[in-house]
């Protein structure tokens, strides 16, 4: 039995391993959702409920101690590496479709799929730049082809926004990527394996990336709330 808790004001499942969650989302047609400090702070009552009504999954360390501090055996699950673990274990037998940031990364990132999981069904991709006609284009392509899986990557919480919309036209299974093309593609890096040891990436974007500061000023409150039996 797969468990989940109620994190403030979101729900996130508690797996015991990838393969648990892999085996969970074999044949649902849900958007699967990470679930961060951030997001389970975020007062945003959209995308709440949009979480509620899917499956949110413990991307963030934040998310795996409070998820423990409720007697949840549970492990961290980063959606930047779960993505390819669905690609491995359903590539032979379900059909794809990729949305998200630039032109030159989702490119790569196709190719990058094809040479590496050879005979993998990608019935379209294109970039993040939506217009309304852009949009009914996209929502055209998917009826038509209909994909198993769609990933978006866009960024939180577009990508949540859309996948809410797109499954309501093409029921799939839909995850929300962020920034994880870029890094599959290699425009961007990825935290170095010391930082991830210790949980640290949100630190290491920090570094990269000042201007996230507001953004990680977050994770004390986090904290608080953690510490004072509060999520």
């Amino acid at each position: 039995m797969i468990n989940r808790k109620k994190l403030k004001n979101i729900y996130s499942y508690a797996f015991q391993s990838r393969d648990d969650f892999l085996d969970f989302i074999k044949d649902k047609h849900k958007i699967l959702i990470a679930v961060n400090a951030e997001k389970i702070l975020k007062d945003d009552p959209r995308l709440q409920t949009i979480i509620n009504e899917n499956i949110g999954y413990p991307d963030g360390v934040g998310a795996v101690m409070a998820l423990k501090q409720k007697g949840l055996d549970v492990v961290r699950i980063p959606g930047s590496e779960f993505w390819l673990d669905i690609v491995s274990r359903f590539y032979k037998e379900k059909s794809f479709y990729l949305l998200g940031s630039s032109q030159e990364v989702i490119d790569n990132t196709v190719i990058r799929l094809q040479d590496e999981f050879s005979g993998i069904e990608i019935v379209g991709y294109r970039n993040g730049f939506l217009d309304n006609v852009a949009k009914k284009e996209l929502k055209s392509t998917l009826l038509a082809h209909k994909p198993d899986i769609v990933f978006v990557a866009q960024g939180t919480p577009r990508q949540e926004y859309l996948m809410d919309e797109l499954i309501k036209i093409h029921p799939a299974l839909y995850m929300g990527l962020g920034g994880s093309f870029d890094i599959y593609s290699g425009i961007k890096k990825r935290a170095p394996k010391i930082f991830r040891k210790f949980y640290l990436e949100w630190f290491y974007r920090l570094l990269k990336e000042p201007t996230r500061v507001g953004r990680q000023s977050v994770l004390l409150k986090f904290v608080y709330l953690l510490v004072m039996k509060k999520l």
